[in-house]
Protein backbone atom coordinates (compact mmCIF):
# COMPACT_ATOMS: atom_id res chain seq x y z
CA UNK A 1 0.00 0.00 0.00
CA UNK A 2 1.26 3.45 -0.94
CA UNK A 3 0.45 6.86 0.54
CA UNK A 4 1.50 10.22 -0.88
CA UNK A 5 1.85 13.38 1.18
CA UNK A 6 2.57 16.96 0.14
CA UNK A 7 3.28 20.10 2.13
CA UNK A 8 4.41 23.69 1.68
CA UNK A 9 5.85 25.85 4.45
CA UNK A 10 7.08 29.43 4.42
CA UNK A 11 8.60 31.69 7.07
CA UNK A 12 9.54 35.36 7.09
CA UNK A 13 13.13 36.54 7.19
CA UNK A 14 14.44 39.22 9.56
CA UNK A 15 17.85 40.69 10.31
CA UNK A 16 20.07 38.06 11.91
CA UNK A 17 23.19 36.03 11.32
CA UNK A 18 22.10 32.40 11.07
CA UNK A 19 19.56 30.30 9.15
CA UNK A 20 18.58 26.73 9.93
CA UNK A 21 17.55 24.82 6.80
CA UNK A 22 17.32 21.04 6.60
CA UNK A 23 18.88 20.80 10.05
CA UNK A 24 22.00 22.66 8.85
CA UNK A 25 23.00 26.03 10.28
CA UNK A 26 24.04 28.49 7.58
CA UNK A 27 25.70 31.86 8.19
CA UNK A 28 23.59 34.52 6.53
CA UNK A 29 22.62 38.16 7.10
CA UNK A 30 19.03 37.16 7.83
CA UNK A 31 17.30 34.59 10.05
CA UNK A 32 13.95 32.84 9.76
CA UNK A 33 11.16 33.88 12.14
CA UNK A 34 8.96 31.30 13.84
CA UNK A 35 7.74 29.77 17.09
CA UNK A 36 10.25 26.93 16.71
CA UNK A 37 13.59 27.21 14.91
CA UNK A 38 11.53 28.01 11.74
CA UNK A 39 13.31 25.33 9.66
CA UNK A 40 10.96 25.38 6.64
CA UNK A 41 12.63 22.31 5.12
CA UNK A 42 12.04 20.10 8.15
CA UNK A 43 8.55 21.53 8.65
CA UNK A 44 7.56 20.72 5.05
CA UNK A 45 9.01 17.19 5.26
CA UNK A 46 7.36 16.44 8.60
CA UNK A 47 4.00 17.80 7.44
CA UNK A 48 4.11 15.85 4.17
CA UNK A 49 4.53 12.65 6.22
CA UNK A 50 1.75 13.73 8.60
CA UNK A 51 -0.49 14.39 5.60
CA UNK A 52 0.24 11.03 3.98
CA UNK A 53 -0.72 9.34 7.24
CA UNK A 54 -3.94 11.37 7.52
CA UNK A 55 -2.93 12.85 10.87
CA UNK A 56 -3.79 16.48 10.11
CA UNK A 57 -0.97 19.00 9.95
CA UNK A 58 2.09 20.21 11.84
CA UNK A 59 0.09 22.79 13.81
CA UNK A 60 -2.37 20.13 14.97
CA UNK A 61 0.33 17.86 16.37
CA UNK A 62 2.70 20.61 17.57
CA UNK A 63 0.65 23.79 18.16
CA UNK A 64 2.53 27.09 18.10
CA UNK A 65 0.65 28.26 21.20
CA UNK A 66 2.15 25.41 23.26
CA UNK A 67 5.20 26.70 25.15
CA UNK A 68 6.96 23.31 24.99
CA UNK A 69 7.58 23.92 21.27
CA UNK A 70 8.99 27.44 21.67
CA UNK A 71 12.41 27.56 19.94
CA UNK A 72 12.41 23.75 19.59
CA UNK A 73 14.81 22.10 17.16
CA UNK A 74 12.55 20.98 14.30
CA UNK A 75 14.55 17.74 14.01
CA UNK A 76 12.92 16.69 17.31
CA UNK A 77 9.51 17.16 15.68
CA UNK A 78 10.61 15.21 12.60
CA UNK A 79 11.83 12.31 14.75
CA UNK A 80 8.46 12.28 16.55
CA UNK A 81 6.67 12.16 13.18
CA UNK A 82 8.98 9.35 12.01
CA UNK A 83 8.04 7.33 15.11
CA UNK A 84 4.32 7.88 14.47
CA UNK A 85 4.86 6.71 10.88
CA UNK A 86 6.59 3.51 12.04
CA UNK A 87 3.90 2.92 14.68
CA UNK A 88 1.34 2.94 11.85
CA UNK A 89 3.44 0.46 9.85
CA UNK A 90 4.85 2.72 7.12
CA UNK A 91 8.30 3.62 5.85
CA UNK A 92 9.53 6.27 3.45
CA UNK A 93 10.03 5.16 -0.14
CA UNK A 94 11.39 8.58 -1.16
CA UNK A 95 11.25 12.31 -0.45
CA UNK A 96 11.39 15.08 -3.04
CA UNK A 97 11.99 18.55 -1.61
CA UNK A 98 12.17 22.00 -3.24
CA UNK A 99 13.50 25.00 -1.32
CA UNK A 100 12.51 28.49 -2.52
CA UNK A 101 15.18 31.04 -1.47
CA UNK A 102 16.72 33.98 -3.28
CA UNK A 103 19.70 33.89 -0.94
CA UNK A 104 21.77 32.22 0.29
CA UNK A 105 22.69 30.08 -2.69
CA UNK A 106 22.18 26.53 -1.40
CA UNK A 107 24.14 24.35 -3.85
CA UNK A 108 26.88 23.67 -1.27
CA UNK A 109 24.35 22.71 1.44
CA UNK A 110 21.91 20.36 -0.31
CA UNK A 111 23.93 17.15 0.21
CA UNK A 112 24.62 18.12 3.82
CA UNK A 113 20.87 18.54 4.34
CA UNK A 114 20.14 15.18 2.68
CA UNK A 115 22.65 13.47 4.97
CA UNK A 116 21.36 15.20 8.11
CA UNK A 117 17.74 14.35 7.29
CA UNK A 118 18.58 10.74 6.38
CA UNK A 119 20.22 10.29 9.80
CA UNK A 120 17.25 11.84 11.61
CA UNK A 121 14.66 9.59 9.95
CA UNK A 122 16.93 6.58 9.48
CA UNK A 123 16.72 6.19 5.70
CA UNK A 124 19.43 6.12 3.05
CA UNK A 125 20.34 9.59 1.76
CA UNK A 126 19.80 8.60 -1.89
CA UNK A 127 16.08 8.33 -1.08
CA UNK A 128 16.04 12.09 -0.44
CA UNK A 129 16.29 14.62 -3.26
CA UNK A 130 16.69 18.28 -2.33
CA UNK A 131 16.44 20.98 -4.96
CA UNK A 132 16.71 24.74 -4.57
CA UNK A 133 15.39 27.50 -6.77
CA UNK A 134 15.30 31.26 -6.55
CA UNK A 135 12.49 33.78 -6.81
CA UNK A 136 14.30 35.73 -9.54
CA UNK A 137 13.80 38.94 -7.51
CA UNK A 138 9.98 38.61 -7.83
CA UNK A 139 7.52 38.32 -4.92
CA UNK A 140 8.32 37.69 -1.24
CA UNK A 141 10.87 34.95 -1.99
CA UNK A 142 12.67 36.95 -4.68
CA UNK A 143 12.68 40.08 -2.53
CA UNK A 144 14.25 38.08 0.34
CA UNK A 145 11.27 38.58 2.63
CA UNK A 146 10.96 34.85 3.27
CA UNK A 147 12.01 31.31 2.42
CA UNK A 148 9.61 28.56 1.43
CA UNK A 149 9.82 24.81 0.93
CA UNK A 150 7.68 22.07 -0.61
CA UNK A 151 7.96 18.38 0.16
CA UNK A 152 6.40 15.34 -1.48
CA UNK A 153 6.76 11.96 0.20
CA UNK A 154 5.82 8.45 -0.88
CA UNK A 155 5.19 6.07 2.00
CA UNK A 156 4.97 2.31 1.66
CA UNK A 157 3.56 -0.24 4.05
CA UNK A 158 6.39 -1.97 5.96
CA UNK A 159 6.76 -5.68 5.34
CA UNK A 160 6.04 -8.02 8.23
CA UNK A 161 4.95 -11.61 8.65
CA UNK A 162 1.29 -10.70 8.07
CA UNK A 163 1.79 -9.00 4.69
CA UNK A 164 4.82 -10.81 3.22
Amino acid sequence: MFKIGHSYDVHQLEAGDLLTLGGIQIKHHKSLVGHSDADVVIHAIAESIIGALGLGDLGTLFPDNDPQYKNIDSMILLKDVKQRMHNLGYQINNLDVTIYAEKPILKDYKKLMENKISQAINIQSHLINIKATRGEKIGPIGLEQGIGCESVVLLIKEKNEENN
